[in-house]
């Protein structure tokens, strides 16, 4: 199965804003830094929440919602305005959906990314699984 998607992690992870950082580089909030991915990502009804909303299926949370909208920009630029607290939790977010949750993996990958653009961008970068 094809690997892609870099940033559905950020919106389990991080429900993305912006903010300014002492040297003014414009970043996604570090509000969310101190959540539990892996408890998380061990509520499956959570999890099938975000995706639901992604895929606009379900409803958004105000977190939900905010990834929806700034998630083309976040691949598009390989997540610039990602910290390394959010390029971890993305891993951890991807690789999970890779290993349970499949369905929902491939109609993110079709949604986001039709031509596996991504995908062969952040292979490497997210150490995702084949």
């Amino acid at each position: 199965m094809c690997k892609v998607f870099i940033l559905v992690i950020i919106a389990l992870v991080v429900a993305v804003t912006s903010e300014k950082t002492d040297d003014d580089k414009e970043q996604y909030t570090s509000q969310y830094d101190g959540i539990d991915i892996p408890a998380l990502l061990a509520n499956r009804r959570l999890v099938l929440g975000y995706c639901k909303c992604l895929l606009g299926k379900g409803a958004c949370s105000p977190d939900g919602a905010e990834l929806k909208r700034v998630l083309p920009e976040a691949l598009e630029t390989n997540c610039v305005k990602c910290s390394e607290k959010h390029r971890n939790g993305a891993r951890l977010v991807l690789n999970h959906l890779i290993d349970h949750e499949a369905k929902c993996w491939k109609e993110l990958e079709e949604k986001f990314d039709p031509e596996g653009t991504y995908v062969k961008k952040y292979k490497e970068e997210y150490k995702l699984k084949d």
